[in-house]
C-alpha cells in the first residue's frame, strides 16, 4: 500500500494547488501530476482581482505562492501528462505519456483549459507582454490605450464591450461578416463609438519586440493587408479542455466540460474535478480556488467513508 497515494491531482493551476493544500491539511497522501505551475495564471502580469494579493499581482508569483504553500504540507509533485485514466475496483491507475503509472483511491482532475491560439509569429513570445487570453483579468491595464480583440462569439463582443471602458480604441476583428454572439450583444457592439469592426479579415502576425506594437491583418475577400497600430491584443477565439484521458469515465457537456455536482463529484464514484475543466460557470481563478479545496474535502470524506 506505500506505492498507493490517497490522492492523485492533475493540474497544478489555482484549482489544483488548492486542492494539493487542502488534501495534505487532511492528512491524505497527495501527488500533484502536471507539466508546469500555474496554468493559466501565468499569463497575467498584474492579477488585481485576487483577494488578499493585491498589490503583488503577478499570476506567476501567486502560483509560486501556493506551490510553495502546498509543499510546505507535504505535497508531492511529479511533471508529466497524464494519457489515461482506469479504473480497477477501488483503485484508479494513472497513465502518463513516459509509461509511469501510479495508483489512486481518488482522483481530483483539476487540468483547467487551454485558450485556443491564432499560432501567428510573436505571439508566444508576447504572452503577458500585450497579448492576453483574458480580457476579464487584464482589461484595467489597457487603461487609454488602443486595443484589438479577436473572435466573432459572445466571449470576443463581451470582451471588446469590457475594453471599451478601458481602451481609448478598440478593433473588434472577425473572420465573417456575421457574429455567432447574442443578438443584444452585437447590438451593444455596433452601437458602441469606440469599437471599430474589421470584418472577413485575419490576424497574420503580432508585432513587436518586448512588447506588443502593432498587428498585421488579411482581409479574406480582397486579400488585401495592412497594420494596426495597438498596445494589446486580446484573443478570444475559446477554450478547450484537454480531458480524453478521462472521458471515458466522467461525463461531459457540450462544451468537452466535465459535469459537476456542488460536491465537485463526477459521474464517477472516485473522481472529482475542479476549476476551468469543469462545468461551473465563470472561469475565475478565485473561483477555481474554491472549487478546488471542495473537491480536496470531497474527496477525503470519500476515502474515509471506505476504511
Amino acid at each position: 500500500m506505500e506505492n498507493i497515494w490517497d490522492v492523485i491531482i492533475i493540474g497544478a493551476g489555482p484549482a489544483g494547488l488548492t486542492a494539493a493544500i487542502y488534501s495534505c491539511r487532511k492528512l491524505l497522501k497527495t501527488l500533484v501530476i502536471s507539466l508546469d505551475i500555474g496554468g493559466l495564471i501565468n499569463l497575467t502580469e498584474d492579477m488585481e482581482n485576487y483577494p488578499g494579493y493585491y498589490p503583488e499581482k503577478s499570476g506567476s508569483k501567486l502560483a509560486q505562492i501556493m506551490y510553495q504553500q502546498a509543499l510546505n504540507f507535504g505535497a508531492k509533485f511529479e511533471v508529466g501528462e497524464v494519457v489515461k485514466i482506469e479504473k480497477d475496483k477501488d483503485l484508479f491507475k494513472v497513465i502518463l505519456s513516459d509509461g509511469r503509472i501510479f495508483l489512486a483511491k481518488a482522483i481530483i482532475v483539476a487540468c483547467g483549459n487551454k485558450p485556443r491560439k491564432l499560432n501567428v509569429p510573436n505571439e508566444d513570445k508576447l504572452i503577458g507582454r500585450g497579448v492576453s487570453y483574458c480580457a476579464t483579468c487584464d482589461a484595467p491595464l489597457f487603461r487609454n490605450k488602443v486595443v484589438a480583440v479577436v473572435g466573432g462569439g459572445n466571449s470576443a463582443l463581451e470582451a471588446a464591450l469590457l475594453l471599451a471602458n478601458y481602451a481609448s480604441k478598440v478593433y473588434l476583428i472577425h473572420r465573417r461578416d456575421s457574429f455567432r454572439a447574442d443578438e443584444i450583444t452585437v447590438k451593444k457592439v455596433r452601437e458602441n463609438s469606440k469599437i471599430e469592426l474589421v470584418l472577413n479579415s485575419i490576424v497574420t502576425e503580432i508585432i513587436g519586440e518586448k512588447k506588443v506594437e502593432r498587428i498585421k491583418i488579411k482581409n479574406l475577400i480582397t486579400n488585401e493587408e495592412n497594420f494596426l497600430d495597438v498596445n494589446g491584443i486580446f484573443i478570444e477565439i475559446g477554450y478547450e479542455p484537454k480531458i480524453d484521458f478521462v472521458k471515458d469515465l466522467v461525463k461531459v457537456n457540450e462544451r468537452n466540460e466535465i459535469i459537476v455536482d456542488l460536491d465537485m463529484k463526477t459521474s464517477c464514484e472516485g473522481i472529482f474535478a475542479a476549476g476551468d475543466v469543469t462545468n461551473i460557470k465563470h472561469k475565475q481563478a478565485i473561483i477555481a480556488a474554491g472549487t478546488g479545496a471542495i473537491a480536496a474535502l470531497s474527496a477525503y470524506d470519500y476515502i474515509t467513508k471506505k476504511l
